[in-house]
């Protein structure tokens, strides 16, 4: 399981949206499942963002932001890779275009995909 946390106003979240879908397409039938767990106290703005940068992978909403506390989150966008016995894998904050390759290798490491 791949979690990102996000929010409506974060700029390289709109950067990311594009790739989690792209992982979530790709290696879906792989067992990847990607959550985007969107931390605005109001749900309305991430409504606006998701309008106009879809996601084609689950969404939740935590107005309340316990479940960024819970794992520590400093930073928008921060992701958590999960493995099949519920560790934490790996974990990044931010989003950049070349954190994509280190990224996916970590989910294809994760899913047991060859390399």
């Amino acid at each position: 399981m791949y979690i990102d946390f996000w929010a409506s106003w974060c700029g390289p979240c709109r950067q990311s949206f594009p790739w989690m879908n792209e992982m979530q397409a790709r290696y879906g039938g792989q067992g990847l499942q990607v959550v985007g767990i969107n931390v605005d106290a109001r749900t309305d703005d991430a409504r606006k963002f998701l309008s106009a940068t879809p996601a084609s992978f689950v969404i939740a909403f935590d107005p309340n932001g316990s479940a960024p506390r819970n794992y520590g989150v400093k930073g928008m966008p921060s992701s958590v890779l999960i493995g099949p016995d519920g560790k934490v894998l790996y974990e990044h904050s931010g989003f950049r275009p070349a954190d994509r390759t280190v990224l996916e290798a970590r989910i294809k490491t994760a899913l047991g995909v060859r390399q």
